[in-house]
């Protein structure tokens, strides 16, 4: 059980609850439940791992000492004496702060106010000494069912109309998919840096979405608003579900914010896909028109791969790298940068490149060079466009060992839903939570995502 006095000082430092409470109408009569021991009592219902029921946090509350409940209003003083605080009240004041953050015309996705206010919680629940301890997020999106019922078969509105159709996996043998009526979970899960110290995997980011949205660009304002917020983005753990949608929905975006993908790369992205002023487009790199197609239709190593068979499999990836063309700049404002030769940086021997020929005979050599060299053959520089490698160009070579080792720092996304869900604490399957519509269920869902 998380001490009250912590649960206050995160949604102190947060600053959302006088936030909320100027947004909410102004009645004849002064409230006694305010949103900030609103607040304190749905964290308190969380933490207790009670589900997220307006009635437990009405428990929780009343159920605090004696002290406690006056100095955060649950017992007010009425002029008939003292009155302790009602269900219905915490009910008004919670329907009050969820109206005043959705938006007037739901759509499946969250305010701008809803989802300032869900950031604000989570960034305030990271402790400050790990606030800067790393700035890697492996993200990924889970289900989250609705209590509504779907809408009928032959048409009609249901409880829960902001809600939608949408598919997840399962581990059963019957079918590999599976349909569920509700909302995707998206997180970013603070992880170590490459060869850094552990950190603890607490969720740095989250928002909820209607299915009929794709969570991928539905994540993507939540990550790039958080340089605006001052806090850097560095590597971005993903899968290659995030990977495959196209540049300008995730790796544009996030590369304009400043951060590094580190990504899987879906099956129809891998191996040569064109080439540009000559050079071979592959897995995120350029690369001589002269390397050997099997290295560049190399695949990442398999899981249940011998330590000899991840000793070869990284020796043909050493191998691969010494035909990719060298980068020499930065990315410019405008996202271009130059990259030259191979053979003109020293990693091969080409004829073509006559001072190449005179280094060591333990580098590639390239015995039938192109007869008709193209610009990437026969110029110094080639200057690169942010369009060429838009969508498959990320932080290590794929599938290097570098990005093997670096790629598997993404599960921290996957234990972070699995304890979300874990039947021991808070299962937040469908009956966790039922209140309806996106701007409640996601109040509730920050809160628990906080306190993990």
């Amino acid at each position: 059980m998380i001490p009250l006095a912590i649960l206050e000082e995160i949604i102190d430092a947060s600053g959302v609850a006088p936030r909320i409470e100027a947004m909410l109408p102004i009645g004849v009569r002064r409230r006694q439940l305010s949103v900030r021991t609103l607040l304190a009592g749905m964290c308190l219902a969380l933490a207790d791992g009670r589900p997220a029921h307006l009635t437990r946090v009405h428990r929780a509350l009343t159920s605090l000492p004696a002290c406690d409940q006056l100095r955060l209003g649950v017992i007010a003083q009425w002029k008939h004496g003292p009155h302790r605080l009602t269900c219905r009240q915490a009910e008004r004041t919670f329907g009050l702060a969820a109206d005043a953050l959705a938006k007037d015309e739901p759509g499946g996705l969250p305010s701008a106010d809803l989802a300032g206010t869900c950031d604000d919680l989570l960034e305030a629940s990271v402790p400050e000494k790990f606030k800067d301890a790393s700035d890697s997020l492996a993200v990924d999106w889970t289900d989250m069912e609705t209590f509504s019922r779907p809408p009928p078969a032959k048409g009609g509105d249901c409880a829960d109309p902001e809600a939608s159709w949408g598919h997840r996996k399962n581990n059963l043998l019957r079918s590999e998919n599976e349909l569920f009526y509700g909302y995707y979970l998206s997180a970013g899960i603070m992880m170590r840096e490459e060869n850094g110290p552990a950190v603890p995997e607490l969720a740095r980011r989250m928002t909820l979405s209607s299915c009929r949205h794709d969570p991928v660009r539905a994540l993507v304002p939540v990550l790039t608003r958080m340089p605006e917020d001052g806090i850097p983005l560095g590597g971005i753990l993903a899968d290659s579900g995030y990977a495959h949608r196209d540049a300008g929905a995730w790796a544009i975006p996030l590369r304009a914010a400043r951060a590094q993908p580190v990504q899987d790369l879906h099956p129809h992205d891998r191996g040569p896909k064109g080439t540009h002023e000559g050079a071979i487009i592959s897995n995120g790199n350029l690369y001589c028109p002269k390397t050997p197609r099997a290295l560049l239709e190399l695949g990442p190593l398999t899981r249940s791969a011998t330590p000899e068979e991840a000793a070869a499999h990284d020796a043909r990836t050493a191998e691969l790298a010494r035909y990719k063309l060298g980068r020499l700049t930065r990315d410019d404002a405008d996202g271009y940068h130059r990259v030259a030769c191979p053979a003109a940086a020293g990693k091969i021997r080409c004829p073509l490149r006559p001072p190449s020929m005179t280094l060591d005979r333990d580098r590639p050599e390239i015995l039938q060079p192109p007869q008709h060299p193209q610009a990437c053959c026969t110029q110094q520089t080639v200057t690169i466009s942010p369009d060429v490698l838009a969508k498959t160009a990320q932080k290590h070579d794929y599938p290097s060992a570098a990005h093997r080792r670096s790629y598997a720092r993404r599960t921290g996304a996957e234990r972070g839903f699995a304890t979300a869900k874990d039947p021991a604490s808070n299962d937040i399957s469908r009956g966790w939570c039922r209140l309806m519509g996106l701007a409640p269920l996601m109040l509730f869902t920050t809160i628990i995502s906080s306190l993990n």
